[in-house]
């Protein structure tokens, strides 16, 4: 490792000096794209219970943004500043209310310190090529796994998905499946809520059924936040611990809009909703699910159904199929298929833009089927009236081939 260091008792090195070329440093690791994480600590202001301050980049609605985590004794805030703004704060704040910099890009680090005197010394540590190496793919995974959550929120210490390493906020290792999957889920509600009619709403409201720990919760009032719309975000739950542990969480961190209720999808009754969410709702738990989102006029409305028990008992096996379906396996892989099946059709002739395929396995099951479905808007509503006869007649043409007499979603439209 190569270490230039310009001391502190150096005549020519002035405050100025050093602050402006930690700075020039500073703005190339940003116009480069290749700034890791600012960490300014020794805070000497006047805030009370402020230990440190991180930054780190993030895109935003397509921007490229410095995203400042303030990290107090008993909470953090997160703000987010334009890239001009937030180089010209960090200035501000050398030597005035920092004393310490740390800046870490995938070729070297580098220090700025002041003295008690307020001298300063600068460290440039250039990195080796396998540290280099090393340094530039963490790099890129952060920027990966950042891509629309940020493990830097406290919420989600609270939740078990991080804890503390080194002073930072850290991923659990044995967590590291789940995170990935809450980022694969929240990718695909970006991009359905782009293409719905929520795509300019300033607020949102979504309801997430069977929330349990909250994770997708958070991260969905989280997400919504950062793209500057007012978040309104209730997770429903039976379980009255989680209930409870999610609602301290939130209230802990002052996420106002963010609530988590005790109920039922087939008795709860939400004011307003544009997102439904039902993940994993056992059965015919899914159909309840989804006729609430279709009596409310969801724009968007995301299941993973599981425990397809209702169909099964029905089925007939036709005679050309039979010698497939001798077999348990292959029926139940049939009743499952059926069922998802209608329940898409289902959704088209209500007037949603419907598609199912595989997601990522969530909690602790194999299960990992979705039914995402998008409010027809435009032309595409108006058309909806012509083709509802010709879906309504598909449903009914496969219930007489499998012999099924009742399915819950039809049966619930119908009434």
């Amino acid at each position: 490792m190569f270490t230039h260091l310009i001391p502190d008792t150096q005549a020519p090195v002035t405050q100025a000096d050093a602050s402006q070329r930690f700075m020039r440093l500073l703005q190339t690791a940003v116009t480069e794209g290749t700034l890791h994480k600012l960490l300014l600590s020794k805070y000497s202001g006047a805030e009370d219970k402020l230990e440190r301050l991180t930054v780190r980049e993030v895109v935003l609605r397509g921007e490229r943004q410095l995203s400042f985590l303030w990290r107090y004794q008993t909470k953090d805030v997160t703000k987010n500043h334009a890239m001009g703004e937030g180089l010209a704060l960090i200035q501000s704040l050398l030597g005035t209310q920092f004393q310490n910099a740390h800046l870490h890009t995938p070729s070297e680090e580098v220090q700025l310190a002041f003295s008690r005197k307020g001298k300063p010394s600068l460290r440039v540590s250039r990195l080796a090529p396998a540290e280099q190496a090393a340094a530039g793919a963490a790099t890129s995974h952060d920027k990966e796994k950042q891509r629309y959550l940020s493990l830097q929120k406290p919420f989600w210490m609270d939740l078990g998905l991080t804890h503390e390493l080194k002073g930072e906020p850290a991923l659990v290792p044995a967590m590291s499946r789940k995170w990935k999957q809450i980022n694969k889920f929240i990718e695909i509600f970006a991009a359905a809520l782009k293409t719905s009619g929520l795509a300019d709403s300033p607020d949102v409201h979504v309801a997430d059924f069977g929330s349990g720990k909250g994770y997708l919760t958070f991260a969905m009032y989280d997400w919504l936040r950062e793209q500057g719309k007012d978040a309104q975000v209730t997770g429903v739950e039976l379980r009255d611990d989680m209930v409870k542990l999610c609602s301290t969480a939130a209230a802990r961190h002052g996420l106002t809009g963010l609530r988590f209720d005790q109920g039922d999808v087939r008795s709860y009754t939400p004011a307003r909703l544009d997102v439904m969410i039902a993940l994993h709702a056992c059965d015919i738990a899914t159909d309840y699910a989804i006729h609430l989102g279709l009596r409310a006029g969801a724009q968007v409305i995301m299941c993973s159904p599981c425990c397809h028990k209702q169909i099964r008992p029905q089925m007939k096996m036709p005679k050309m199929l039979r010698p497939m379906l001798q077999h348990g396996i292959h029926l139940g892989q049939e009743a499952e298929m059926v069922t998802d099946s209608l329940r898409a059709l289902l959704l088209e002739a209500e007037g949603y833009e419907t598609q199912v395929f595989e997601f990522i396995a969530l909690e602790h099951t194999s299960k990992n089927k979705m039914i995402l479905a998008i409010k027809k808007t435009g032309a595409a509503a108006e058309a909806h009236a012509a083709a509802r006869p010709e879906l309504l007649s598909q449903i009914a043409e496969i219930k007489r081939f499998y012999g099924l007499r009742e399915q819950c979603l039809e049966s619930l439209l119908a009434a």
